[in-house]
């Protein structure tokens, strides 16, 4: 029988405030409180909210069997519980149905597979508790940043933070002739299996539902399940990775989007297709092939690869400043220095900096602008890091002078533990 996983992406990052360079060294808060609240808020009004309700619904309308899977990134955990804990509410009521499945990812939604991979695991990790703290769940499957894949990435994956499964995109250029709508897995890595994006079907969502131009228009779901049933039979899973604002954003009501997604469950049941959860596919389906995928690659543009984050000399710039002080960071105790630090590796600030593509969510005037913003506001990073940990002192002495601190600490502690219970014995003694 023919399935449908269905995957949502959630994310939102913290947005800089205008920095100025005669701010570093004064000011060491770098956001802009009043924009991220009100791009939330007007975003849950118009697709969060409404579409989860959708999906309460459609769980409810179909006897349970209407599934979809989630990866929210830890930035936008923390502003759903900031601004929107009416969402918070309805995922919560979404976990209670046992229908729907959240995925890992990296915790500030980073780009930190391509440049540390310490700080790789610590987010994925991080993530991963943040879901467990809010939901009660452990994600069992991994989906990357942008759906950023390699085979260098699949070796640190499975071998370094022992995931068996992964999402990522299924590029014409690694697929080649074979066709996105089976499992496969890692040609490195085999035991490593994947589900790879249905491009054809994700982007009709994505980009051309509501185009009066496409010769498909106006896309009803009566026809696009009828596209999934005329597939070759032996094609048995239709992967339809989005961003969540393809509901309602991307795709405003009135386009109609709101009733095609509602009418899915019903049209997909008269054509014997279910819907089923990445974990559901995994455990009921064998890798057919592996891919090979010797370059990194991401769902995003023609090319699929990551130019749109590090493809010219200003991202490239930025990306590597900020991965020269990760060792320094992960020593440092100080909460804001390691809040801060989570913040400014999202990897929008790079978008913003793209000189390939129109960019209509930057909040800069061009790319330029969104560079020196985000390196005077780096520059300042720097300094208190420096404060902190002084760059002529090597990393290994430094983690070695640390290790010694800590321990004569914990030493103090139970030197003191032992006096306090020696003085309460004294005080007792006749």
């Amino acid at each position: 029988m023919r399935t449908i996983c269905l995957y949502f992406q959630i994310h939102q990052p913290y947005r800089l405030r205008r920095y100025r360079f005669f701010d570093i060294g004064n000011n060491h808060y770098y956001y802009d409180d009043f924009q991220n609240e009100e791009i939330f808020q007007r975003i849950a009004a118009k697709s969060y909210i409404p579409a989860t309700r959708a999906i309460i619904d459609m769980i409810g309308k179909s006897d349970g069997k209407f599934k979809v899977a989630f990866s929210i990134s830890g930035t936008a955990l923390e502003q759903i519980e900031l601004y929107s804990p009416e969402l918070l509410d309805y995922f919560r009521e979404l976990v209670k149905s046992g229908n729907i499945e959240f995925l890992a990812e990296t915790y500030a939604h980073s780009l930190s597979s391509l440049g540390d991979t310490e700080e790789f695991k610590s987010q994925v990790a991080m993530h991963t508790d943040k879901i467990h703290s809010l939901f009660g769940v452990t994600p069992k499957v991994l989906r990357n940043t942008e759906l950023i894949y390699s085979d260098d990435i699949s070796e640190i994956v499975f071998r370094q933070m022992g995931f068996t499964h992964m999402l990522t995109e299924g590029a014409k250029h690694v697929l080649g002739w074979k066709s996105p709508n089976y499992v496969y897995s890692s040609a490195i890595n085999p035991e490593l299996k994947l589900l790879l994006k249905n491009i054809r079907f994700s982007e009709d969502l994505s980009m051309r539902f509501g185009n009066y131009g496409w010769k498909e228009y106006p896309l009803t779901a009566d026809k696009y399940i009828s596209w999934m049933a005329s597939a070759p039979e032996s094609e048995k899973i239709f992967n339809l990775f989005l961003n969540y604002e393809v509901l309602g954003s991307m795709n405003p009501a009135e386009t109609g989007i709101f009733d095609f997604f509602k009418a899915l469950p019903q049209y997909a049941e008269k054509n014997d297709i279910t819907f089923s959860l990445p974990s559901e596919i995994f455990a009921a389906n064998k890798a057919v092939d592996t891919v090979s995928v010797p370059y990194p690659l991401s769902w995003v543009g023609e090319e699929k690869d990551c130019s749109t984050w590090l493809g010219n000399t200003l991202q490239q710039e930025a990306f590597q400043k900020i991965n020269t002080i990760g060792e320094r960071v992960r020593l440092c105790d100080d909460r804001r220095i390691r809040q801060d630090w989570l913040y400014l590796q999202s990897s929008d600030h790079f978008y913003y900096m793209n000189t390939k593509y129109q960019n209509l969510f930057s909040p800069y005037d061009n790319p330029y602008d969104a560079f020196n913003n985000y390196m005077n506001v780096l520059s300042d990073f720097m300094l208190r890091v420096e404060a902190q940990f002084p760059s002529d002192i090597e990393n290994e002495e430094l983690n070695s002078l640390l290790t010694t601190i800590n321990n004569q600490a914990k030493e103090i502690k139970k030197l003191e533990k032992k006096l306090g219970a020696l003085s309460t014995k004294d005080a007792v003694s006749p």
